[in-house]
């Protein structure tokens, strides 16, 4: 019998070989600032794992049947850093809550659950407080609470500082444990730690992910890095579809569904193993996703 894990890789790899990348679902906590949920400063969208369940799961049915392959566990700051912030410290209850939702929204379908692995602190914080056993710490209890409650696959994403990529490739590569690391990066194609794009690929690259992501970067940006990126393995991206995120309340969409699938199309050529959108989109831009791909590809 073939392993969950072998099936996962496999699936990956098709993708790759027949030019039909697996949709990846849009955002979740913008789409819920959208609505007029507020995010907790600490916890993100947690809380309403517990309050509004039946919000959450919305969110991911929205988007399951917009076409997406794979949805995206609320657990962005269920981490132990995150919420030990928000004045709590048993962080298990959080992440299966979280889990829980995603599986009920899935309910059999063919779709993947991705856990997702945020930075410790600030996504978009420079200078860290953290010391590295707490990066340690957090990172391999939050990555260990994700694949006990059974999500297929891990999506670290937005990750921009090398010791917190070193940590986990090394804890999932050695655990056996199937991942996806996304990352973040600046306009001279550097993580926020300094180090170039190329080298770091070539790290995680040695530590045998599912695949390799590019996230909320916005499009231009996006296609510099195609330009001098030699895309030789399973790889895929989910774009800022927003316009300033970090002053902003309330983070609303500047790029349309419409626009985006233009991206998703000339992105095809570079065979990505999925394809997604990040902060700012919502369940039409992962629709037009599917219609462009069940329309261009048999």
């Amino acid at each position: 019998m073939i392993s969950e894990i072998q099936k996962i890789k496999d699936s990956f790899s098709e993708a790759t070989k027949i030019k039909k990348p697996l949709i990846l679902d849009g955002a979740t906590g913008s789409l819920l600032q959208q609505i007029g949920y507020k995010p907790d400063s600490a916890a993100w969208m947690t809380f309403l794992n517990k309050s509004s369940p039946e919000i959450i799961s919305a969110v991911h049915r929205s988007y399951i049947e917009a076409g997406a392959d794979i949805i995206t566990t609320n657990t962005f700051r269920t981490n132990p850093a995150a919420l030990l912030n928000a004045g709590i410290y048993d962080v298990a209850p959080l992440v299966k809550e979280a889990v829980d939702i995603a599986k009920q929204a899935v309910d059999g379908l063919p779709v993947y659950i991705a856990g997702s692995n945020a930075p410790a602190e600030d996504c978009y914080q420079i200078n860290r407080k953290l010391s590295y056993n707490e990066l340690e710490l957090n990172h391999k209890k939050h990555i260990d609470l994700l694949i006990e409650n059974k999500v297929h696959f891990i999506l670290n994403e937005t990750q921009s500082h090398f010791d917190e990529i070193e940590i986990i490739c090394n804890h999932c590569h050695i655990n056996k444990i199937p991942y996806i690391l996304s990352l973040l990066f600046d306009n001279k194609l550097k993580i926020f730690s300094g180090e170039s794009i190329k080298y770091v690929l070539e790290f995680i690259l040695e530590h045998d992910p599912l695949a390799i992501g590019f996230n909320c970067i916005a499009p231009g940006l996006f296609e510099r890095l195609l330009d001098i990126i030699e895309l030789n393995f399973r790889w895929g991206f989910y774009l800022n579809c927003a316009g300033e995120i970090y002053s902003k309340d309330k983070i609303e969409s500047v790029v349309d569904s419409f626009q985006y699938s233009m991206i998703i199309e000339n992105s095809l050529k570079f065979k990505p193993s999925f394809v997604g959108a990040c902060c700012g989109s919502t369940p039409e831009h992962i629709k037009a996703i599917r219609k462009l791909l069940n329309g261009k590809i048999d």
